[in-house]
């Protein structure tokens, strides 16, 4: 901040001492004990201040002037309304929410003067460790006229979006920024937040989050910003968060206009303006008044190589809570995906197989019929009769949605592999490592590996088997690691966020690669793949603790790292889904097949991915 700008909180605090010594407090006959601040003196950047948290947090605050430049009369209820009359500090928004919990009966265009409580409003609730969203509550509102010309937009481009994320939290305070004076010429965090409520625009941006159920994607106005050629932006690291990304709404009803459909590489040409808004997923969005063209790009979906003669083809794919109610469009759909775009792979692990009764919570673990519906689908498809192996979980032990019972299944093509099975495998019971014959064996196959350690509780216990490929046996592991439910966001007042996610994931991984080791330790040629939704980067510590002592190589590395994902979140192009090698697999082919991730249009959330070796 200059040295001559008056820092935002001592100038408030002058505006109400001074409202003390004059007697314009009001509805206190003592001024000790006020908690409205001046009627006439204070204006919205005086409300918003230089930091996170308003100055004038919990206080009253009376006839704030300003123009309306947005009405929500959904979800929360309310309209942004801005000061014409900028004070000249770039910390400081000249916009503000004001939550009114009804459709509010101003218009855009209309002077206003707003009184009610300055309140900080925490989406999704101080757990989530969301920042808070600066508003005024249990408004009165007064239309003073109406037809006024909206405050120009503030363009936000490449060129305004700082290149550094986020400063480092403050550990007096646990990390929090909070309480950190605004620096939004250095770090774009604090220049999304210097202009919360402010009427903000974007020019034409390149999609980087497909259009999503909830009527909302996200743009970059960074095109170049870790990008791939498919027109994502890739989350590579955690300091690579992106800081061009910016999540798009629209504030038109849909019955009015339709949300536009785009996929990643779509263009959103024009102009977008609106107020910018911080909600609970996704953080700081425009919600447009004036709301961009889509300009389709023609992004298609992605087939992988046919498997080559002595090639085994290994494939993982997360089919999102399959169940026989599910519409049979869906199981067609994900078929003919497994067909034609993975080539029908010899052995199949899918995550996400749920049992026969779906999410009815009746006591049913059998997935049977859940597969059967899937197999056959698969073969009037044109692909292969698969057989399946997999381990009924107890009920309702497992995590996912309640009643569910999701699990991990192999599908395997016995015109190519043949599966090795030795009884006694059940949800509850360990299967171990011997060594016949000189080499490794599974004591069950299929098998869970050690389901009592507490690494698994309230989540998906791996799913091992062996099998065997042209006269060489290979091990594979099938894996559903926790989610990242818990964990803050990006957009976390604490900074780097807590991701206290990983715990459970870390013992998760050190329990799968113990394993792997007892493989490899009764045959250091074993060839053991394991595979499945990680729920983890590339870069994380699980993916470190599942490599730990060269046990293990994560494959999607070999790929270029601009084509490292399988998952879009929030505009982030990651990687969730993985399949790792041991040190026997050192010539294969990789292949993160993109086709649903980048789209509007999925059958599932994640994409797909395929390992092709000779073993």
């Amino acid at each position: 901040m200059p040295s001559s700008v008056v820092p935002r909180t001592t100038a408030v605090a002058t505006v109400v001492a001074a409202a003390l010594a004059a007697g314009l407090l009001a509805g206190s006959a003592n001024a000790a004990d006020d908690t409205t601040a001046g009627a006439a003196q204070v204006r919205i950047h005086d409300i918003q201040g230089n930091t996170r948290m308003s100055p004038l947090e919990g206080k009253q605050v009376a006839d704030v002037p300003g123009i309306v430049t947005g009405v929500r009369t959904y979800g929360s209820r309310g309209f942004w309304f801005q000061d014409p009359e900028a004070d000249g500090d770039a910390a400081t928004s000249e916009g503000v929410f004001v939550f009114t919990g009804s459709a509010p009966k101003v218009a855009v265009g209309d002077r206003v003067t707003v009184s009610g409580t300055v309140t900080e409003y925490v989406p999704g609730g101080a757990s989530s460790g969301n920042q808070s969203l600066t508003e005024i509550s249990k408004p009165t509102v007064t239309v003073v006229s109406s037809g006024n010309e909206v405050p120009a937009p503030v363009t936000v481009s490449a060129w305004s979006v700082p290149s550094e994320y986020a400063p480092q939290g403050d550990p007096a305070a646990d990390g929090s920024i909070n309480g950190l004076t605004l620096a939004p010429r250095t770090y774009a965090l604090d220049y999304y937040e210097s202009l919360e409520g402010t009427n903000i625009r974007v020019g034409t941006s390149r999609v980087v989050g497909a259009t999503d159920p909830h009527a909302e994607l996200w743009v970059t106005v960074k095109p170049w910003e870790n990008d791939n050629r498919r027109g994502g932006t890739v989350y590579g690291s955690y300091e690579s968060q992106n800081t061009g990304r910016l999540q798009i709404q629209s504030l038109i009803p849909l019955a009015q206009q339709p949300f536009p459909k785009a996929n990643v590489g779509d263009v959103l040409a024009g102009t977008t303006e609106g107020p910018l808004d911080f909600n609970q997923y996704g953080g700081y969005t425009l919600t447009a008044r004036t709301l961009g063209t889509v300009e389709d790009r023609g992004l298609t979906r992605e087939r992988t190589r046919q498997q080559r003669n002595g090639e085994l083809a290994v494939a993982t794919y997360n089919v999102e809570n399959l169940d026989p109610s599910d519409p049979q469009e869906k199981f067609d759909a994900l078929a003919r995906a497994v067909v034609e775009n993975l080539a029908s792979p010899d052995i199949l692990a899918l995550e996400e197989i749920q049992d026969d009764s779906g999410a009815t919570n009746d006591g049913t673990v059998s997935a049977a019929q859940t597969v059967k519906k899937f197999t056959d689908a698969i073969v009037a498809a044109g692909g292969p009769a698969y057989e399946w192996r997999s381990v009924d979980p107890v009920n309702n032990e497992d995590g996912g949605q309640p009643g569910g019972n999701i699990r991990q299944v192999f599908l395997f093509n016995p015109e190519r592999v043949s599966f090795t099975d030795r009884a006694g495998g059940d949800a509850t019971t360990a299967t171990g490592v011997v060594r016949e014959q000189g080499r490794a064996a599974l004591t069950l196959s299929p098998g869970r590996i050690d389901p009592a350690n507490d690494a698994w509780d309230d989540s998906r216990k791996p799913l091992a088997g062996e099998f065997t490929f042209r006269g060489r046996t290979v091990f594979v592991v099938a894996n559903h690691f926790g989610s990242k439910g818990g964990d803050e966001s990006l957009v976390s007042h604490h900074q780097p966020p807590n991701r206290s996610s990983e715990v459970q994931r870390l013992k998760q991984a050190q329990a799968v690669n113990a394993f792997v080791k007892d493989v490899l330790d009764a045959d250091h040629k074993a060839d053991v793949v394991v595979l499945g939704d990680i729920n983890d980067f590339e870069f994380s510590q699980t993916t470190k603790a599942l490599t730990d002592g060269g046990a293990l190589y994560p494959a999607i590395k070999s790929l270029p790292r601009s084509e490292r994902y399988s998952y879009v979140y929030q505009g982030n192009s990651q990687v969730l889904d993985q399949i790792l090698t041991s040190p026997s697999i050192r010539d294969f082919s990789y292949d993160s097949v993109h086709i649903n991730a980048e789209f509007s249009d999925q059958n599932s959330d994640h994409d797909p991915q395929v390992l092709r070796f000779r073993p």
